[in-house]
């Protein structure tokens, strides 16, 4: 899964030229954008979602993998991020996503974990100025409460609790 600026043929087609093996078949629905990959040395299947529309049948049943993937990332982002997804990080969202995705039948799941570790032992590590999109200080802080914080002293005047007295 990537990231496009737009579903235009100036976009789809580099991301096709990236992730499809040459000489493989498309199939794609009937959207202009993907016309002219043909030029790039792949064969399309097309299949048009208003056709079947108009012949009364299910336009969600030509490409249910990739509708049933879709519907899964919306329903990952908006049920385990609760919708909060940053623009800037949702690439590496996406990213944790397919690797979870991939992995989804597992016969054994401790071989995930073994595989995050093989991931994490052979990278370089990654610092909190690495994660965070703008590095640099907000130029407000953030607005809170006054008063909040740390209280000059901790000593304070004994409570007026009279059925504690002795």
């Amino acid at each position: 899964m990537a990231i496009l600026p737009d579903a235009s043929a100036a976009s789809l087609h580099p991301f096709v030229v990236d992730h499809v093996e040459p000489g493989a078949t498309v199939v794609t629905d009937a959207w202009l954008g993907y016309a002219g990959i043909k030029a790039l040395g792949y064969s399309r299947e097309r299949h048009s979602q208003r056709a079947v529309r108009l012949r009364g049948g299910d336009p969600y049943g030509l490409l249910p993998g990739v509708h049933r993937v879709a519907a899964l990332a919306k329903r990952w982002l908006l049920g385990t991020h609760q919708g909060s997804v940053d623009e800037a990080h949702l690439q590496a969202y996406l990213d944790d996503f397919v690797f979870r995705f991939d992995r989804r039948t597992s016969r054994s799941r401790g071989l995930v974990v073994d595989r995050v570790l093989q991931l994490a032992v052979g990278h370089q590590p990654v610092h909190y100025q690495d994660l965070i999109v703008e590095p640099a200080p907000k130029k407000y802080p953030p607005a809170g409460r006054a008063g909040w914080g740390h209280p000059p002293s901790l000593e304070r005047p004994p409570a007026n609790r009279p059925w504690r007295t002795a």
